[in-house]
């Protein structure tokens, strides 16, 4: 038989030169589509650097400033803001440190800079569950919970957050906090919701740089009566549909990597903005590997962005925001 016929060359020439591969891809990351998430912690004298995550700090609210500053001149102009208040209550909570932050960046950087809050309030609880609990211990109570979150929400708003983003998963927090924003002349402000969230082996880091693992002395241990089950991906649908009738202006999918196909489902499903995070568990993965010299970071990390833009998210959570101009540029030359 002819070689020509036996090993026709089809698929390949569309691989076969760097500018070619270029002008075929289906799928681009930019890194206008990614968000720096960022610590800023109330009561530490300097910044402290976060096991795993590396070039990602426990900022105090000077070196955010200074950091900001610098990741500006890189090209980053989104963060997700999570403060760590020194104060710990049951309930009750606090949310000055928090807005301070906020209006202090806003008042630095202006339209320069999009500020997401995230709002929960695992790192403000003495027991670091992500509300009030029951007098028992055992749950934590939805309606008060909501109620205070609500409450924190308005409070960054009125800061001058430009996006607030409820991670606690607790049900019709939503339409708590969007009823609250417009009541409060507040309707301009984003709303993102985390409406799907796994109970998720990935979030280790975060939970140190945030203070906000499950501790002390109460039944409830870790977060699965709230957060959804791996193996519920109906729930998410259920979630998310839930969330974007009650008011949500972006949706999001957390963790990415492991939720791929929820990801594309939901996003088909659901004509919404969509947002994947690149949990701590997920990025610090890829850092340790390419420590031990097992894979090359920077390319690692763009690969599963593309992967998540893939499947249907236009905006990216990810402490590599900050390095993104860098390695935007070398997986250029390598893909």
């Amino acid at each position: 038989m002819d070689s020509k016929l036996r090993y026709p060359l089809g698929a390949r020439r569309l691989r076969q030169s760097q500018a070619v591969r270029e002008l075929a891809r289906e799928v681009r990351v930019s890194q206008e589509q990614l968000i720096q998430g960022c610590f800023v912690v109330d009561g530490i004298k300097s910044r402290e650097a976060v096991p795993g995550l590396t070039g990602v700090y426990r900022e105090t609210p000077s070196t955010l400033l200074r950091q900001v500053e610098i990741d500006l001149k890189k090209g980053v102009s989104k963060i997700l803001l999570f403060g760590v208040p020194s104060e710990k209550k049951k309930s009750g909570f606090n949310p000055s440190f928090t807005a301070r932050q906020i209006a202090a960046l806003k008042k630095n950087f202006g339209k320069d800079l999009f500020v997401a809050v995230d709002v929960c309030l695992c790192s403000y609880t003495t027991h670091g569950h992500c509300g009030i609990l029951s007098p028992e211990g055992d749950h934590v109570e939805n309606g008060k919970t909501v109620s205070e979150l609500a409450r924190v929400a308005a409070a960054y708003a009125e800061a001058g957050a430009d996006c607030v983003a409820p991670s606690d998963m607790m049900d019709s927090r939503v339409a708590a906090i969007r009823e609250t924003l417009d009541a409060r002349g507040l309707e301009r402000t984003l709303l993102m919701s985390y409406s799907a969230k796994f109970h998720s082996k990935f979030y280790g880091p975060f939970r140190l740089a945030a203070d906000s693992a499950p501790k002390g002395a109460v039944t409830l241990k870790d977060r699965a009566t709230y957060q959804i089950d791996p193996a519920r991906p109906q729930d998410a649908l259920e979630c998310s549909l839930r969330d974007a009738a009650e008011g949500a202006d972006i949706l999001m999918v957390k963790p990415g990597l492991p939720y791929l196909d929820v990801l594309r489902d939901l996003s088909r499903e659901i004509p919404k903005p969509w947002a994947v995070y690149e949990t701590s568990g997920e990025y610090a993965g890829v850092e340790v590997l390419a420590e031990k010299g097992l894979i090359n970071g920077p390319l690692a990390h763009v690969e599963m962005w593309t992967s998540f833009v893939r499947a249907g998210a236009s905006m990216i959570i990810t402490y590599g925001a900050r390095s993104a101009r860098e390695w935007l540029r070398a997986a250029a030359g390598q893909f």
